[in-house]
């Protein structure tokens, strides 16, 4: 008899994206008989994960099961697929201290999450508890894939991969396809006829060719609608997220000739040009939302209540397609039918315009061998240079991590390009010592000597 595949899910408590993920696998046939082992350190929010998991496979009708955890080792015994999706600290006083603090200097940003000096301090406060995992799995379920979905991306993927070589490991994000979708609705154009091609860092991949399929089989450059789109005034016509137009991703498309993957109101903190200080021009000019991220999580943790409640008193959940990867990923390796993703994994050698030593996005083979990059080769000189700008950041980080070296943390914090380009060094230095003492337990100890 077969063994149903096991599904681990670390951070289980993170309702809304547990219930996407869990849906999207619930749908392929070949996985629905899957066992879901959730585990969470908050055990009110597993039980809330609980009432929605149950009625999924209700409302679905399939012989999948779960199980509630809060020990991890517990949950990842003998895991074939392992999911981690959590944030240490939570929106407060993490998120709220990302924030706050840099504002102290005149230092705005708006999600924090990724890049700049707020994924530096995420990063410092999450790798820890990654490596946790990865040194369970190795006990427990060494042969079992990790679906990353953690943010800072590039940090956590560096940081277990160059600690880990041996876990099988890929960091995932909606970003590619996610624009894509917005790019067809913004062109009036069905995204099944859209063939394109990306690569880069993680919030900073660039669509290098982004094509439509025509009647007689040819396909066709959308480049020039782009530009011209955006020269008439005609274009963008979505809006990122909730608030913030597309605004900054067509200007850079105009400067750099490539449309980025990430969304304008992330692209906007990952470079000097559109957030300064004396400039609130610029902030109207391209509608950056300051302070986007606080917002987002207080209006969604009031959403989640009131979906909460919605769920609680009714039979079925209404099924749906998030369009993430994981689904594919476990199918792929379960079933063997291939799939395509794009995968942040360690270079060596996939860009040959970046270091092999940090961490990359290219589209990624999916099959019961597992997840196998693909070489992209080599980048316009001047997207590499713009990645290479938070790279610096990335390896900074991750060495201060391996390492226990705080001073690269200073030296992370002094490279990147929102910092350098509204603070003096000194000011940086003051502002990393003050984030590092507010955040207190939640970072390793090593930072606090």
């Amino acid at each position: 008899m077969l063994k149903n595949p096991k599904i681990a899910f670390i951070g289980a408590g993170s309702t809304v994206f547990m219930k996407n993920i869990v849906c999207d696998v619930l749908q392929r046939e070949a996985l629905q008989n899957a066992h879901f082992a959730m585990m969470d350190i908050n055990a009110e929010r597993l039980n809330d994960s609980e009432i929605v998991v149950g009625k999924l496979i209700s409302t679905l009708g399939v012989d999948a099961t779960y199980s509630l955890h809060t020990d991890q080792r517990e949950a990842l015994e003998d895991a074939d697929f392992v999911i981690t999706a959590f944030q240490v600290g939570g929106y407060d006083p993490c998120t709220i201290t990302d924030f706050e603090v840099p504002k102290e200097f005149g230092l705005r940003q708006t999600i924090a999450d990724t890049m700049g000096v707020g994924g530096i301090m995420r990063g410092l406060r999450t790798v820890q508890h990654l490596w946790s995992i990865c040194d369970d799995m190795l006990d427990v379920c060494p042969e079992a894939t990790l679906l990353q979905y953690v943010n800072p991306m590039a940090i956590n993927i560096g940081a277990i991969v160059r600690k880990y070589p041996d876990i099988k490991v890929v960091g995932l994000c909606h970003s590619v396809q996610h624009t894509a979708h917005l790019l067809a609705n913004d062109l009036g154009l069905e995204y099944k006829n859209l063939r394109y091609k990306c690569g880069g860092i993680n919030h900073i991949s660039f669509f290098l060719q982004l094509e439509e399929l025509m009647p007689d089989g040819s396909y066709r450059d959308l480049y020039p609608d782009l530009q011209k789109g955006y020269a008439d005034g005609i274009l963008p016509k979505s809006i990122d997220m909730k608030r913030c137009p597309n605004i900054v991703r067509y200007e850079m498309m105009k400067r750099t000739g490539y449309y980025v993957t990430e969304s304008s109101e992330h692209f906007s903190e990952y470079t000097p040009w559109f957030i300064k200080q004396n400039r609130p021009d610029l902030i109207e000019k391209f509608q950056i939302p300051l302070d986007e991220y606080p917002k987002r999580c207080v209006e969604n943790i009031e959403g989640w209540k009131i979906q909460l409640e919605k769920y609680k008193s009714s039979d079925e959940i209404k099924i749906t397609d998030s369009g993430e990867y994981a689904s594919s990923i476990i199918n792929s390796i379960w079933t063997d039918e291939p799939s395509i993703i794009y995968g942040n994994v360690l270079n060596n050698g996939l860009i040959s315009a970046l270091p092999n030593n940090c961490v990359v996005e290219v589209a990624c083979l999916v099959n019961r061998n597992g997840i196998q990059p693909t070489i992209l080769g080599d980048l316009p000189p001047q997207l590499a240079a713009i990645m290479m700008t938070n790279v610096n950041v990335q390896l900074l980080t991750v060495d201060a991590l391996l390492k226990e070296d705080k001073q690269h943390v200073y030296h992370a914090a002094m490279m990147d390009p929102l910092a350098g380009s509204n603070l003096d060094l000194d000011q940086i230095w003051e502002m990393v010592d003050k984030l590092i003492e507010q955040h207190g337990d939640y970072l390793p100890k090593w930072l606090h000597k």
